[in-house]
């Protein structure tokens, strides 16, 4: 009970703290492999190379116009949402030994996984601009939109990494569901498939879906040549700062039982 009052009233350095935290996860991920950040590259490309061979000669009428950089627009938002919100869950419970042992604000070590995957997100998001070149798409001044759209997945991302990582530690079968569930979305979120083929009767729950609508976004800035539109990003910005502050607000309501169960 000390140290977890002592988090209460802990005047450290926080920059200093989550930077190290989030050096510490990236290192640790690529301990040991060969080819180390190049799989930051290497996963997504392995990723879009099967799902363009199925969707352009096996299932073509499902295709699009520049269909690899059509699923880019989905997978590098996709895989950077997953692997943070996976990562993020188990980050108590794998540091249970640095909780127990040092005082410290711990809602830092959920955010600080999420943000040491924003580094790979950045990795492939500059993958996925040199793919859009590559194709034939032209940059301009409507790019820089990509930049906020980002941010507030990561917004989200740190809300959802809060949320479940403080339930993770009084149910450890969280971390199974988050992967179960990852799985599921993978098929709820327009990756290989367009808006426009949605039912009507499902459109809302994409549209006040945050990751859907990174999706959305990403293609109308690079695909269709336009800002996302002000309704899109209105939704977006209130879904991921409402997540951020229920995360918070749950993570703080529940911290001091994290020493009964880690």
């Amino acid at each position: 009970m000390m140290a977890a009052a002592a988090t209460v009233n802990w005047k450290g350095d926080y920059a200093f703290l989550l930077t190290n935290l989030v050096k510490r996860d990236f290192k640790i991920r690529y301990r040991g492999m060969s080819l180390g950040m190049l799989w930051s590259v290497v996963n997504p490309l392995i990723m879009m190379g099967v799902l363009t061979f199925v969707f352009t000669q096996i299932l073509p009428e499902y295709s699009t116009k520049k269909f690899p950089v059509f699923l880019m627009c989905g997978l590098v938002p996709f895989n950077f949402f997953t692997l943070s919100l996976i990562s993020a869950t188990s980050s108590l419970v794998d540091s249970a030994a640095l909780i127990k042992r040092v005082p410290f604000p711990r809602e830092v070590v959920p955010v600080g996984t999420v943000l040491a995957n924003s580094l790979h997100f950045l990795i492939q998001s500059c993958l996925l601009l040199g793919m859009a070149l590559v194709f034939g798409v032209k940059p301009g001044w409507h790019w820089l939109w990509l930049a906020p759209v980002f941010l507030l997945e990561i917004v989200f991302a740190c809300g959802m990494g809060l949320l479940f990582s403080a339930l993770n530690v009084f149910v450890g079968d969280v971390r199974y569901v988050v992967e179960s569930a990852s799985t599921l979305l993978f098929w709820a979120v327009p990756i290989v498939y367009s808006f426009e083929l949605i039912p009507h009767k499902f459109e809302m729950f994409y549209w006040y879906n945050p990751l859907a609508a990174v999706v959305m976004a990403t293609r109308n800035i690079l695909l269709d040549g336009t800002a996302p539109s002000a309704t899109l990003l209105i939704r977006l910005f209130l879904c991921s700062v409402f997540v951020l502050i229920l995360g918070h607000r749950f993570f703080g309501w529940v911290q001091h039982k994290f020493f009964d169960y880690l």
